[in-house]
């Protein structure tokens, strides 16, 4: 690919959703944009940034930056944030907030849906505990055409062999062929919209938990920062922040404090009073 249409889909990707393509990462435009020259009829990158540049599609681009931004998931990933979220944050939170009974749950690019799915299969194991209590759960990613997968709720066997526990494969999925799909109970625990992490996240509502694992390694250091003074914004301050084991707060933002002896969770620095409202929940 010529340089300067490599700037071009350099430019656009970052202008777009925070991607920040280095150089190095080029053979990434390659493996991730072929399969979209193809759907536009053009046999190479360089003909698709032409494209581009003559056309401006809005469809174009999107299909452009979803393919970019499409990130891989699996259900339990990593195991450990799954653990503390049961044995630790979900305990505590229930006893602060044991007056009103309601939490709320933002899984950031959510991808394909194993994150959110894999905390409602958890909260359905302790419906008897949370038995009276409303629990939202609010998965959102850039790429409309992964969130359509993930309200479908049909994986494929490689996708459940990643971390699904047997157990749960058996309660929570049926076989259909070569697919498995999950149950409506787990299914409609949440709700997915699009959204895109540059954006004023304002409108979504207050959130008690936040998981925005994996996800600001991508973005550059004053969106990093952004993004992570816009979701405090959104906490209260015994609010729970979940970043991926290689991501961190430190040199970036104030705004949030690691929580002793837990890696990977950080609390906002200050807030107001915690607060937990919004619109749909599921109740146990």
């Amino acid at each position: 690919m010529q340089a300067d249409n490599f700037e071009v889909l350099q430019k656009l990707l970052k202008q777009r959703s925070g991607l920040v393509v280095s150089p190095e990462k080029a053979y990434l435009l390659e493996s991730r944009l072929m399969p979209v020259a193809r759907k536009w009829s053009v046999k190479g990158l360089d003909e698709l940034v032409a494209l581009v540049r003559a056309k401006r599609d809005e469809k174009l681009l999107q299909d452009i930056t979803e393919a970019m931004t499409t990130n891989e998931s699996s259900f339990f990933r990593d195991t450990r944030p799954f653990d503390q979220f049961k044995s630790v944050v979900l305990p505590q939170l229930m006893e602060q907030r044991a007056s009103r009974r309601h939490l709320r749950i933002w899984c950031a690019a959510a991808s394909t849906g194993q994150e959110p799915y894999s905390l409602a299969m958890v909260l359905h194991e302790e419906r008897v505990r949370m038995n009276g209590w409303r629990v939202e759960i609010l998965g959102t990613d850039l790429s409309t055409e992964v969130l359509d997968k993930a309200r479908d709720g049909v994986y494929s066997q490689f996708e459940i062999q990643r971390g699904l526990p047997i157990t749960y494969l058996v309660k929570y999925f049926r076989q259909d062929g070569d697919k498995w799909l999950l149950s409506p109970e787990i299914r409609q625990m949440v709700d997915y919209r699009p959204f895109n992490l540059l954006e004023d996240p304002t409108a979504l509502g207050r959130f008690d938990i936040v998981f925005l694992r994996n996800v600001l390694i991508y973005f550059d250091r004053p969106d990093k920062a952004s993004i992570l003074g816009r979701v405090a914004k959104l906490m209260p301050s015994d609010g729970v922040l979940y970043l991926g084991g290689a991501e961190t707060v430190f040199g970036i933002s104030d705004r949030f404090k690691p929580v002793e002896g837990q890696r990977g969770i950080y609390q906002p620095t200050s807030d107001a009073e915690p607060s937990s409202a919004g619109r749909q929940a599921a109740a146990f």
